[in-house]
């Protein structure tokens, strides 16, 4: 990340998923990166995106050990819970797995972004960045379905539009974005992968990609949703 200080220190949320590893992987990597710090339900301190109280510990605990982050990484999320589908039509609606939908998806970013939020630098560049979709946005939705899905994500990048906009007050430097990450091969898109595996990426190229990205951007991107590849989605 040539964008960021010399020594920079690196959070990612979810960090023992796919792309969750392979975020770690890559900035332990970079020799500008001082400090990797990975934190899941299993890590110490644990955190969970559902469970406010476990956010704020975690966030405490970091303010002692690294009172500045740089870059922040939130890489979780879920496409089916319970092994439920997505719903392809409105009769499969069920208003639990809705709601939970956006507790994971939606609800559980935002108290990353109340709560991780304020260690990134005031007067330097900093970059928080959180894992949504493309199904996320509205104008692009051209075929329906995966309503709980589709609507928790575009709850996420209105989150990270808000949440951009306020930090340009307190943080000018900062930059708060969505990310697209591609269709990659874990865990949470296989079960409902039905390409010929042409677009499919590894959670290490589609995890290089994204840190790449987010280097060359700006921060008159902040509030935006990017794709892999840079390109800015509509919302």
């Amino acid at each position: 990340m040539n964008s960021l200080e010399n020594g920079y220190t690196a959070l990612v949320i979810g960090a023992s998923g796919g792309i969750g590893s392979a975020f770690v992987d890559h900035l332990r990597a970079d020799r500008h990166c001082a400090r990797v710090i990975g934190l899941h339900r299993r890590s110490d301190p644990p955190i969970d995106i559902t469970d406010e109280p476990s956010i704020a510990a975690a966030a405490a605990w970091l303010r002692d050990t690294a009172p500045t982050v740089h870059l922040a990484l939130d890489a979780t999320g879920a496409l089916s819970l319970d092994d439920r589908r997505p719903e392809k039509r409105l009769a499969e609606l069920d208003p639990q797995i809705m709601a939970r939908q956006f507790a994971v998806n939606a609800t559980g970013p935002a108290l990353l972004l109340k709560h991780f939020g304020p260690l990134l630098p005031r007067r330097q560049r900093g970059i928080f960045a959180t894992l949504s979709a493309r199904v996320g946005s509205i104008e692009d939705n051209r075929h329906g379905g995966w309503m709980s899905y589709r609507a928790s994500k575009a709850a996420l990048n209105q989150i990270v539009r808000t949440a951009a906009i306020e930090m340009r007050w307190r943080q000018p430097h900062a930059v708060c974005v969505a990310l697209q990450p591609g269709t990659v091969d874990t865990r949470l898109s296989a079960p409902w992968y039905s390409g010929d595996g042409s677009d499919l990426l590894t959670p290490a190229e589609s995890t290089r990609r994204l840190l790449q990205v987010l280097d060359d951007l700006d921060t008159a991107a902040s509030g935006g949703l990017y794709d892999h590849l840079g390109e800015r989605i509509p919302g």
